[in-house]
């Protein structure tokens, strides 16, 4: 037999073996798989566990895209307050110096 072609005959057997090994394990990682999410469905209403969290992961986040703005406004309203606070603040300060000097004297 020639070399060439025992070269070939090898490396098929070797593609085919790599291809085999490949079809295995992702057969033993798709059994894992469902054992940890529950039975695998395909165009159906979803079944396994993992598509419910996905599921309502999403509905969490619909739910949740109209408070970005309300934040945004509440955050605006709360730097007012604080401004407010701060000036009230140093006002309070003065008092207390005032105060603090009458006595003094």
């Amino acid at each position: 037999m020639h070399p060439m072609v025992l070269l070939m005959l090898l490396s098929v057997i070797g593609a085919v073996a790599l291809f085999v090994a490949l079809a295995l394990f992702l057969r033993a990682i798709i059994h894992e798989l469902e054992a940890i999410g529950g039975p695998a469905t395909r165009f159906r209403r979803p079944v396994n566990y993992v598509s419910k969290i996905r599921l309502g992961l999403r509905a969490i986040e619909v739910e949740t895209g109209a408070i970005l703005p309300q934040v945004t406004r509440l955050n605006t309203g709360l730097t007012a307050i604080r401004d407010g606070l701060r000036a009230i603040d140093s006002n309070l300060g003065g008092v207390i110096d005032a105060v603090s000097k009458q006595r003094q004297s």
